[in-house]
Order: structure tokens, then sequence, then C-alpha cells
């Protein structure tokens, strides 16, 4: 398969402020990729360097073979919604349409036209004039009316609620479905999009710590349940990933634990065996890499345990040294 673009070594910094450190990585064609990580962490540095809005310190990045940087050719087959999308003050919602009918050589205005419907978006409103969820069903709008070959959405979901983040996600896939191309899906709402993705990349503090196939990733680890003993004797000598206990009662999150003789193993220990969600492996990953919990409504999301209630003082979740060194990797 090919790249639709390349990212060797690339490293960022504002001041004192490190936002990317030697990162490399790949967005394969006809691919969704999904960029995961906390707020901060470095994912909208990334997507500006590799759409030409910012200029990177050290390294070297290539999409569709050139430089994205003035380059006009690249440009017009790169559509990027960002999490905040600016238009001029004037414009009505069907000027954006018409604006990026003339930026984007590949745009279906029919297709624009059944998205404003579905959103429900008033073509005489002006942007400026629209709530928060509707400037985002804008942005989502001309991002996939585009067809452009590299999509690239910035937290698109911003102000939409649950109902409007799914009808995105199932045009997104049904547009894809009919329309390959390469789409880069930068969130922090990582079980919603987990079904979409094809591709993980999970960025924290600018370093990439994962960049693996969707499928593989989920087929990694494994969450085993049961009283603490047992669950002890279960996880003896295997790569731990988290441990959570509750008086006599554990759970642990273990790398590499899909094989048929575990099934077997846990039945008889009398433990349950489940998988483990794609947002449940990247919070345990990084927080596995020594970072603390925090970042607002980033990736990492409260663990059972983090916060002080009824029973908390029972209620230990531990990272276990050393062990997760490498893991999922």
């Amino acid at each position: 398969m090919n790249a639709v673009a390349e990212v060797r070594g690339v490293s960022k910094r504002y001041g004192d402020f490190t936002a990317l450190d030697d990162v490399t990585l790949d967005l394969q064609e006809n691919t969704i990729h999904g960029l995961l990580g906390r707020n901060g962490a470095g994912k909208t540095t990334l997507m500006r360097i590799l759409t030409g809005q910012a200029f990177k310190d050290a390294g070297a990045v290539t999409v569709f073979g050139e430089t994205p940087v003035e380059n006009a050719g690249v440009l017009e087959r790169i559509s990027f919604i960002g999490e905040s999308q600016a238009y001029p003050d004037h414009f009505q919602v069907r000027h954006v349409m018409t604006a990026a009918g003339l930026l984007y050589p590949r745009w279906d205005a029919a297709y624009a036209e059944s998205l404003l419907d579905d959103f429900a978006l008033p073509h005489r409103r002006r942007v400026t004039k629209l709530s928060r969820g509707m400037r985002s069903a804008l942005g989502i709008t001309v991002g996939l009316a585009s067809r452009a070959p590299l999509t690239i959405f910035d937290e698109p979901y911003l102000g939409l609620d649950a109902v409007a983040r799914q009808l995105f996600y199932d045009r997104l896939l049904a547009d894809y479905a009919e329309n390959p191309r390469t789409i880069l899906l930068s969130t922090h709402l990582i079980d919603e999009v987990g079904d979409l993705l094809e591709r993980v990349t999970v960025i924290e503090a600018g370093r990439i710590l994962i960049d693996e196939d969707a499928e593989t990733l989920r087929s990694r680890a494994v969450t085993v349940s049961g009283p603490t003993a047992a669950v002890a004797q279960f996880t003896e000598g295997r790569e731990v990933l988290q441990v959570e206990r509750m008086a006599a009662f554990s759970r642990a999150t273990v790398a590499d634990g899909r094989q048929a003789s575990d099934a077997e193993h846990a039945r008889r220990l009398g433990l349950d065996l489940e998988p483990v969600s794609l947002q449940d492996l990247v919070v345990r990953t990084t927080l596995g890499r020594g970072t603390t919990p925090g970042g607002g409504s980033g990736a990492s999301r409260a663990l059972p345990g983090d916060a002080a209630g009824p029973g908390a003082a029972n209620h230990t979740t531990e990272n276990p040294t050393g062990s997760t060194k490498g893991a999922l990797r």
C-alpha cells in the first residue's frame, strides 16, 4: 500500500516547549487513520505541519511525494477541517459551499446539499450566527463533500450531540466505502470512533507511543477479573498493563492474552476474560509510559478508582513499573 504522507524524524518547538519530538509515521492510501491523544499531546501541531500551515524545526515531511509548504498542487488535494474553522464575517452557509466548490477539484455539490439537509443547516444563515454544533456540522459537510484524497478532521464534533455525532460517523463510513481516500481523524472520543479506524497512532507529549493496525492492536490485550489470588496466578510472568483492586477482587489488563489456552486457564481459575476496548488500550498504554492522568477532555479519561468516592480507600489502581515498557508496540 502506498503512503500518501510520510513524516520522518520531525520535531517542533515553541520556545522551551517541545510540541513534537522525533515523530515518524506514514499515512497510507485509502485508509481511515485515527490520531489519538490527550489535549496538548501534539496532534494539531502535526496536522498543521502536514498541511503546510506550520514549519518543522527538524526532519522531513512529504505529502503526495512533495513538500506541502506553499505547494498549490499538493494543498488542493488536502481538506483540513480544524476544530475552530474560520470564515469571513459576512459569509453565509451558502457562501461556504460556493467557496469550497472553487477550492476543491473533486467537490460534490449534490452530496454537500444532502449533508446540509441531514444536519438541518440553513443556507442563508450567517456562519457567525450558527451554534457551535452547527459550525462543526458545516465543517464536516465541507470535509466530506470535498472528496479530497487526504481529508483531515481535527476534533470535528465539538458541540454536536450524540445523534449528530453518530450521523457524522455513518455518513463518513458510507461515503468512504463509495469513494475511498485517506482520512485522518484526530479525536479523544476513542470509544465512539474505535470501529471506524483501520490504523491507530497514539501521540503523547510530542512522541509516538503506538502506530499500528487497529485490528492487530485490539488483539494485543485482554482484561481478566475475579478473586485477587486467582488474578495474580493468571498474570504471573505476563506483561501487565494495569491492575485495579477492590478488597478481595481484582481486574487486570494483560498484553498478549488472547490465545486459546488463556481462555481455558481463566475458566479453571474461575476468572472472567474479556476483550479490551480501544479506549482502554490507549489509556492504559499512555498511563503506563510514566504520564499522569489529566489534560481535561483528552484521551486519558479517569480510570476507576482515580477519584475519591465511596469505597475509594479500598480501591487502588496500579501501573506496574517496568512491565509496561514496550507494551503494545
